[in-house]
């Protein structure tokens, strides 16, 4: 019987418990949809950072690789690229290195690597990752919102909850976090709950209404993205 467990921060993560179980992160707003977008616009590998020393560091031995991301929701000076999916170009990252770092989202990344497989989601993908962890057929799936220093983020929940819906044949047992964040996914619309959260209307307020419209497109991607060796990798049966 397949177990789905959503934890609803980071600061949820127990990598003990991740052990020979499957996690997806999500950190739907930006980093997890910046990252699958980075990703299948070809970039030629992208590095999730713990922090911008380690963004810095890693970038430095690799000569023309793109630094990207934003710390307390700022850009990064001296760093090419900001958070939003927007600016990852075709043009501009296809065949060169990433080196990315967020608040929330990639940290939350490095932080489930103990999990024995590893994925990102954003709703973008929710569907072909879901499709995929079906295959894949695992006993117990961590589903893991990066949150917001230290609290729940709508996106991510509701994400989680279009996850659980997908993942669950039936028969699955729930957390109360996965039954509570299917519930919340059932009453409305991604778009709609991201319209509604608070990063959506920040965004919205700052006239990025198409960042709002890229991010909340569910299935627009059928992207399955995996986390191996600290790289994003296309994910393998």
């Amino acid at each position: 019987m397949r177990r789905i467990h959503v934890w609803a921060t980071r600061q949820e993560i127990e990598p003990r418990r991740l052990e020979g179980a499957v996690a997806v992160v999500m950190d739907v707003c930006l980093a997890t949809t910046t990252l699958v977008t980075a990703f299948e616009r070809g970039a030629r590998r992208v590095f999730p950072a713990d922090s911008v020393q380690e963004a810095l560091e890693r970038s430095a031995g690799l000569p023309g690789s793109l630094k990207g991301g934003e710390l307390d929701g700022f850009d990064i000076p001296g760093f090419d690229c900001g958070p939003l999916p927007t600016e990852y170009t075709r043009d501009r990252v296809r065949d060169r290195d990433l080196v990315f770092v967020t608040t929330n989202g990639t940290r939350a990344i490095r932080a489930a690597e103990a999990a024995e497989r590893l994925f990102i989601a954003c709703f973008r993908n929710t569907p072909a990752t879901a499709r995929f962890l079906n295959t894949l057929a695992p006993e117990d799936v961590y589903l893991i919102c990066a949150g917001s220093r230290g609290h729940l983020s709508l996106e991510d929940f509701v994400c989680a909850g279009l996850l659980t819906e997908l993942l669950d044949d039936g028969h699955a047992r729930l957390n109360d976090a996965a039954v509570m964040a299917r519930a919340l996914a059932a009453q409305r619309t991604a778009a709609e709950w991201l319209a509604h959260s608070r990063v959506g209307r920040w965004l919205a307020s700052r006239g990025l209404e198409e960042v709002v419209a890229f991010t909340g497109e569910v299935g627009a991607s059928t992207s399955v993205v995996e986390v191996r060796d600290g790289l994003l990798k296309e994910a393998e049966a």
